[in-house]
């Protein structure tokens, strides 16, 4: 799978609190591109990720049917982005930059994950490797042999 680039550049809507953003996608030797369409709808506690597939020639139809969409899914009372309150609730520690790179890091499968699994054991990994490169150098160690003086 290769990202090819932007279907959608990535945009917020701040007063119904949505981000939406839509990807170009070319898997293997396939001949046409495919669209990758992602909303998120912000809410007091969490997010709601909404994603369609399709051609890429879809892309205005998949837009219009994901806002007939959104309505239908909505956070229950007292969830909502709105009802947010200051005093007792947590800012999240990630931005909006965060809720799109996150759903294209989730795109990159396996090396993604991968890369997070090695930074994750980066503590443990680090000294290992350094234990086995010297080991590795003291096994192909030459010692050098005394020569005699004449």
């Amino acid at each position: 799978m290769e990202l090819v680039g932007w279907a959608d550049r990535p945009r917020y809507d701040a007063t119904t609190h949505r981000l939406y953003w839509g990807k170009t996608l070319h898997f293997g030797t396939a001949s046409a591109q495919t669209l990758n369409y992602d909303v998120r709808v912000l809410g007091r506690e969490g997010v709601l990720s909404l994603n369609a597939v399709a051609s890429m020639d879809q892309l205005a139809q998949v837009g219009s049917d994901m806002e007939q969409l959104i309505p239908v899914a909505q956070f229950n009372a007292g969830h909502r982005y709105e009802e947010f309150d200051a005093s007792t609730d947590q800012v999240a520690a990630y931005g909006l930059g965060a809720l799109v790179a996150g759903g294209v890091a989730a795109k990159l499968g396996l090396f993604g994950k991968l890369a997070a699994a090695l930074l994750a054991f980066k503590k443990v990994l680090i000294p290992a490797l350094i234990a086995a490169g010297a080991f590795a150098m003291r096994l192909f160690r030459r010692k050098s042999a005394a020569v005699p003086l004449t």
